[in-house]
């Protein structure tokens, strides 16, 4: 978001302090760099299930986009996005679980939890594949 508010910043906010632009010109200026970071970040399909039951038409122009209306898609498309980065990292953790169990099985252990077992594990694959710089890449590169 640092490119988005340093744009905001010195378009909009900066000149409207020093009292060279209106408060309207300042907000119209310093949403066009917002705009375009929601929108580019927003799936069409999740903008036409607002404009639908909102019963406004979609502007020809992407800058006419409401804010009413692109928020809360911005917003539902972001969190289609973690679900699906929650569920990436899910699967090899609940593999782990599922070996580490069978093998408790196997040797006869039915009473040992296998998550004593297997939190150790899980947290050594995360480190071991440098999880947390995975994780905070994925996330920039999305922006970019």
């Amino acid at each position: 978001m640092s490119p988005v508010y340093t744009k905001i910043n010195n378009d909009a906010i900066k000149p409207y302090v020093e009292g060279k632009i209106t408060q309207d010109e300042a907000i119209n200026i310093g949403s066009k760099p917002l705009k375009d970071f929601m929108l580019k970040q927003t799936r069409e399909k999740d903008l036409a299930l607002f404009y639908k039951y909102s019963g406004q038409n979609k502007p020809s122009d992407k800058y006419e986009v409401p804010f009413n209306i692109l928020i809360p898609a911005y917003v539902i498309s972001e969190l289609k996005t973690a679900f699906q980065m929650g569920f990436l990292l899910y699967v090899p953790f609940i593999v782990i679980d599922m070996v580490v169990a069978s093998v408790l099985m196997s040797m006869g252990m039915f009473m040992l939890p296998p998550v004593s077992i297997s939190l150790p594990f899980k947290i050594l694959l995360f480190v071991l594949a440098d999880g947390w710089h995975l994780v905070v890449k994925t996330l920039i590169e999305s922006f970019m």
